[in-house]
């Protein structure tokens, strides 16, 4: 049970801390953003506001790999539909990008006093339990299997390389001058931040869609299949309450409807957007941010679902997908539309009847 609070713990106050160190405000930390973020810089678009390599997704995927290293946790496998986890990849940062925040920056919003964050929480409970019930009606990805060990290296290699180039800053590497991509705490405390966090979340299997799952799953053993497993509720709680105190202690916090940083009042757009993340969410076993602690603990079909994520960043800013302050633009909300019916057309195509909620699914909400 320690893990699981000091996961959350950490996780809520370097969120908090981040963004007074020089983050953009309630975005301390936030997987879709920095995602956007870095794609920015590789030159996959040309919003010139949005063009920064994030330590902090460098970060997690570096922590996760070096505690799996530590524990013997790091086990390469893959193979269970990585070309559709990387189209759902991509469904879930287009989802993020019309609430404009990802799973934790939500949870990180609330805690500053956003009140407009509700409307995605509740879409994101939503998402999940529509998905869990997809997985209790047979749904299955098909199994995974042992790879090389060489494909384990590949994601933390490619995050290495990344955070060469951002120490490096060559002439041809785009940085933003202004905009959301020019606010950045500084480099060695985002790294250390985050490497802490990684390696923590790759102890606790922290993951905010699998703490709402637990809600679900509070149920009789004989009638779900799966234990009784508190850590993560205690993560997901640790994580507010110290967001929270942190946003007050630091002058961050401001409740309130109206005027909140990074956010708009489009509220049934931000139901959709985090309905569809938590929906895909479940499908594949784990929100963005579990996506990355896994590809760098040799999950190979976590690291497609991470690619998926890049290119479903790049889709946000050359389409102009995300939301804004006045409000979700016409293509984002055809884009959630249609990423919640591919979703649900997924469910079906890979349903197994006569079947209940496989075990691999069962372990990983355990």
């Amino acid at each position: 049970m320690v893990k699981f609070l000091l996961t959350g713990t950490f996780l809520g106050v370097a969120g908090v801390m981040l963004a007074y160190w020089g983050n953009p405000p309630n975005s301390g930390i936030c997987v879709s953003c920095f995602m956007e973020n870095i794609v920015g810089s590789m030159g996959f678009h040309h919003n010139t506001r949005m063009q920064y390599i994030r330590p902090e997704i460098i970060g997690f995927v570096l922590g996760s790999f070096l505690a799996s290293l530590r524990s013997g946790e790091f086990r390469v496998v893959g193979g269970s539909s990585p070309l559709l986890r990387f189209f759902i990849g991509a469904f879930l940062i287009v989802g993020c990008a019309v609430f404009m925040g990802c799973p934790i920056k939500m949870v990180l919003r609330l805690g500053a006093g956003d009140l407009t964050a509700l409307a995605g929480l509740a879409g994101l409970v939503g998402g999940v339990y529509v998905g869990l019930k997809f997985l209790e009606g047979g749904f299955r990805l098909g199994p995974e299997r042992v790879l090389p060990q060489a494909n384990g290296l590949l994601m933390p290699g490619f995050m290495l390389l990344l955070l060469v180039l951002l120490l490096w800053r060559p002439s041809f590497l785009p940085l933003s001058q202004k905009g959301a991509g020019a606010l950045h705490a500084p480099v060695a405390l985002s790294l250390g931040a985050s490497l802490l966090i990684g390696a923590l979340a790759q102890r606790s299997g922290f993951c905010i869609t699998g703490g709402i799952a637990r809600v679900f799953l509070w149920g009789p053993r004989e009638l779900r299949g799966c234990p009784r497993s508190t850590g993560l509720l205690v993560a997901l709680g640790a994580f507010f309450g110290f967001a929270l105190f942190s946003s007050i202690l630091t002058g961050q916090f401001m409740l309130g409807w109206h005027g909140q940083p990074s956010s708009n009042e489009d509220y049934f757009w931000n139901f959709a957007g985090l309905f569809m993340v938590g929906f895909g969410s479940v499908l594949i076993k784990g929100c963005p941010f579990r996506q990355l602690i896994k590809a760098g603990q040799g999950d190979c079909d976590a690291g497609f679902s991470v690619l998926g994520m890049m290119a479903g960043a790049a889709m946000v800013q050359n389409w102009h997908l995300g939301g804004t302050a006045a409000g979700t633009p016409p293509g984002g909300q055809m884009a959630v539309l249609l990423g919640i019916c591919g979703l649900l057309l997924v469910g079906i195509l890979y349903r197994e009847r006569g079947y209940g909620m496989a075990p691999e699914y069962q372990s990983s909400l355990d």
